[in-house]
């Protein structure tokens, strides 16, 4: 391991620090306590000259946005942003000297041919959260550009199993880290104390629960016919919508589309939820994902009732209860309303107690030292 284990990180991000709460902003706030962050997003577009916009959300972490006058290809607008970028780590006050030698971190491989080797960095972590190339709208040539990041990883990491069986065929030093979860947070939603959103309060029983992204993953027919199913009860979307139409949405009386709250209205909001749902459409999009939420839900202690996702299906039945079909789904959300399996909840609470954010960190943490400063998988 190298003497240095504070090395600056320049994370590549195509998630907003101030969108939903997940997988970066878990790995990152608690980051900090020991790196340097500066997080790096993808441009806004503004009339006047190119900048880069910056804020500190949290000690420790800098929040950079390259500020553009109108959209371009991706290698355009780099080219822009890396003398932005320049500039500000060798003059702007929060970052003057603060970030040499850094780690560059990756989330999407868009940027890599772009970024790699133009900072003086130390490694190249690659964060695999997502199948990326299998969203609506990807990019034609993120395959590619992934192929390239792969080639000059240290070291790669997968949100899920899937993911890791997929790279590790293309890595030598691969490591799977699913979804944690912060079980401080989420318990709260097991304390008397602990307020339900008056909205959601009002909302006639029981009360079936979403919280997260709206976008492709989903299966809006199974969502209708859960509102149908359950004439007298109600159906709580929570979440930003997002490569979707909203005017597309199903609609129902008793179907709510509360839209994106924040993080720490989230323990409140599942506190509400009877049942817990994962109705995601079984789809390319939804092949590789490890969802976070599972591990939150089961921090709350509720039931959980999902579609067949190959991780779900893999790391989380029985606790999870995993229905084929929309017959089956709609079946097992009556059986958790009617009879909540008290044993699945309490060993989804230990679950999630196993599985903290803070440990998972620690150990990506010591994988990212580790690899630093072996031989590259290519030359940059």
């Amino acid at each position: 391991m190298p003497t240095n284990t504070h090395y600056p990180l320049i994370v590549h991000s195509h998630l907003r620090w101030d969108f939903v709460w997940q997988r970066p902003q878990q790995i990152f706030s608690r980051l900090a306590a020991d790196h340097r962050i500066l997080f790096l997003e993808e441009p806004q577009y503004e009339p006047g000259e190119p900048s880069l916009r910056l804020s500190e959300p949290q000690p420790g972490l800098l929040r950079a946005i390259p500020i553009l006058p109108e959209r371009l290809g991706v290698d355009d607008e780099a080219a822009i942003t890396l003398p932005l970028l320049r500039v500000a780590l060798a003059k702007h006050p929060l970052l003057e000297g603060a970030f040499d030698s850094p780690v560059q971190w990756f989330y999407s491989p868009m940027l890599a041919p772009s970024f790699i080797g133009q900072l003086g960095e130390a490694g190249i972590v690659y964060d695999c959260m997502d199948e990326l190339a299998n969203f609506r709208f990807a990019p034609r040539d993120i395959a590619q550009r992934e192929q390239f990041l792969l080639q000059h990883a240290d070291v790669v990491f997968t949100g899920g199993w899937q993911l890791y069986e997929s790279k590790s065929r293309h890595h030598r030093n691969v490591h799977f880290f699913g979804c944690g979860v912060d079980v401080a947070h989420f318990g709260r939603a097991r304390l008397d104390d602990t307020p339900v959103p008056p909205e959601l309060a009002a909302l006639p029983r029981p009360v079936l629960g979403y919280f997260g992204v709206i976008d492709e993953r989903l299966d809006y027919e199974l969502i209708a016919r859960l509102a149908q199913a359950f004439p007298h009860g109600s159906i709580a979307m929570v979440g930003p919508v997002v490569k979707v139409d909203p005017a597309q949405l199903p609609q129902a009386p008793n179907l709510h589309w509360l839209g994106q709250r924040s993080y720490a209205e989230l323990p409140g909001l599942v506190k509400g939820f009877d049942v817990c749902l994962m109705p995601f459409a079984m789809n390319e999009a939804t092949r590789y994902i490890n969802p976070t939420k599972t591990l939150e839900y089961m921090a709350a202690g509720k039931p959980i009732v999902s579609t067949p996702v190959p991780d779900v299906a893999r790391h989380f039945v029985p606790i999870v209860e995993v229905a084929a079909s929309p017959d089956e789904f709609v079946s097992a959300v009556g059986s958790a309303i009617d009879t909540p399996r008290a044993r699945a909840i309490e060993d989804g609470i230990e679950l999630a107690g196993s599985s903290s954010w803070d440990a998972i960190v620690g150990k990506m943490r010591k994988h990212m030292l580790e690899a630093i400063g072996q031989p590259a998988r290519i030359a940059a």
